[in-house]
């Protein structure tokens, strides 16, 4: 079925072919206004909380021990139990970027635990940034 209904009018039951795809020949994101950054303040396990749907999370400098995670939360209230977010390293990784891993263990509304893990034997002491971004699946 073809789109009938003229743009412009707001009707309750608009069927729009092709509104369920998202194409871009550009950029696709956030704006400015979506992101932000928070710091972790005494250990790299200290909750931190930003309620933005975008960001970075600067995490403590304290030590890693080799082959070791650390997990940590990050209150959102953006975020619900069905919504996946994606995650980065994005900086502070400078002698070994390859040294670590960054996962979401676990996910609920307002909350998301998430794990650093050291893959080296050695203990590393880096202030590493997270930039992350949530998709909402509704």
């Amino acid at each position: 079925m073809g789109n009938t209904k003229p743009i412009g009018v707001a009707y309750s039951d608009q069927d729009i072919s092709g509104s369920d795809l998202i194409l871009s020949s550009g950029q696709l994101g956030y704006t400015t206004a979506a992101q932000g950054t928070v710091t972790q303040a005494t250990s790299k396990s200290t909750a931190v909380t930003l309620n933005k749907s975008a960001g970075q999370i600067t995490m403590n400098g304290a030590a890693l021990a080799g082959n070791t995670a650390v997990s940590f939360t990050l209150n959102n209230n953006l975020i619900s139990a069905n919504d996946i977010l994606i995650l980065a390293i994005g900086a502070g990784a400078v002698a070994d970027p390859t040294a670590y891993t960054v996962y979401v263990s676990n996910l609920s509304s307002g909350a998301a635990v998430i794990t650093l893990r050291n893959l080296t034997a050695t203990s590393r002491s880096e202030a590493l940034v997270i930039n992350f971004a949530l998709i909402h699946c509704a």
